[in-house]
């Protein structure tokens, strides 16, 4: 063999070994259930989006579960509550059902009230994520990630939203709480109509309350400025029921953001403003630009709008790619330098 034809093969196995490394960038999806009652998770994969393993789960108290998904996976999770199913797998749910009649969603969202944590896995770059109470509450939530780079911050509700429900919203004897669009479907509540422009569209003072209460978590349509989150090539942990959040999730109890007193329409001035549908695409009572509602969709590119400038991290899984390929790189042009010099 050859300098040229060694140096060829070689930058080939570079070249296939990056690209191999690269490939295997998918994230896994870890459901821990703290909650002191068994949870019944749901996955509803947005559209163009492959199903994951499961649409849905038994997931008892004390228990967890893994799936990965691949570079690009957009979807939603939310977690049933006082569900009854029999040895077929038949049954339903007394929050957050979703109308399949079995333990597996199979392609169907969530029936409101219901705590989303919303995805969108970036193809080379930036995963997005939420928690969304804009279909309203059931069961306190955090997604927290590990193992990757940019801010990664944790984001959910932590907080009992059931025990503060005003009797309006509330479902059952406190079984979960609705959505002020949800209890009284006017267009002022759901962004609609003539509200479903950022001018027209402002907080209520119930989602104000929400917002409050969870105040990284989405409280109406366009809550996106301090709802949406960013992180690179990690993997996450969605936490029902998370009684005392990790150390890297310490820093979520900050400081709840002050309520606008409302005005005489009802509204507050917090000016976060949206429609019904968002920018993945879901229809209905969706929450700004990661589109919380029933449905499915894709997601828009332009999302920098959304984001929270704040500290970059450091990641060894993301680290481990560029290192590589610099190597790549350096390789090469010693190869083609030799290369050159013999012909």
């Amino acid at each position: 063999m050859d300098l040229f034809t060694w140096c060829a093969s070689t930058l080939i196995f570079a070249t296939l070994l990056l690209l191999t490394s690269r490939g295997g960038s998918a994230a896994s999806f870890t459901f821990v259930n703290r909650c002191d009652y068994t949870v019944w998770p749901g996955i509803l994969a947005n559209a163009g989006s492959p199903r994951l393993d499961s649409t849905g789960f038994e997931l008892p108290k004390d228990s967890s579960r893994s799936f990965q998904a691949p570079t690009g996976w957009s979807g939603r999770f939310w977690g049933r509550t006082g569900c009854t199913f029999d040895g077929s797998g038949s049954g339903s749910c007394l929050t957050a059902d979703c109308g399949s009649g079995q333990v597996e969603c199979n392609g169907l969202g969530a029936s409101p009230p219901a705590t989303l944590a919303e995805f969108t896995l970036g193809s080379g770059g930036q995963d997005f994520y939420d928690v969304s109470l804009v279909d309203g509450y059931n069961v306190a939530m955090i997604v927290e990630g590990s193992g990757g780079s940019g801010v990664c911050a944790s984001t959910g509700c932590t907080t009992d939203l059931n025990r503060q429900c005003p009797a309006e919203l509330r479902v059952g004897e406190g079984d979960a709480c609705k959505s002020a669009c949800e209890a009284f479907g006017s267009p002022e509540y759901c962004c609609s109509g003539a509200y479903n422009t950022p001018d027209t569209c402002r907080p209520s003072v119930y989602s104000e309350m929400f917002k409050a209460a969870c105040p990284r978590s989405y409280s109406y349509a366009y809550d996106d400025a301090t709802s949406t989150f960013t992180c690179t090539d990690a993997d996450y942990t969605v936490t029902f029921c998370p009684s005392s959040p990790s150390q890297k999730s310490a820093s979520y109890s900050a400081t709840p953001t002050t309520m606008v007193p409302p005005d005489a329409t009802g509204y507050g001035s917090m000016g976060y403003s949206g429609s019904g549908s968002g920018s993945m695409g879901y229809t209905g009572s969706g929450s700004g630009s990661m589109g919380s509602g029933s449905g499915s969709g894709t997601m828009l590119a332009d999302g920098g709008s959304w984001l929270a400038g704040l500290a970059m991290g450091d990641s060894t899984r993301s680290a481990y790619p560029s290192v590589l390929l610099t190597a790549f790189i350096a390789s090469a042009s010693f190869f083609l330098t030799l290369a050159f010099i013999y012909l």
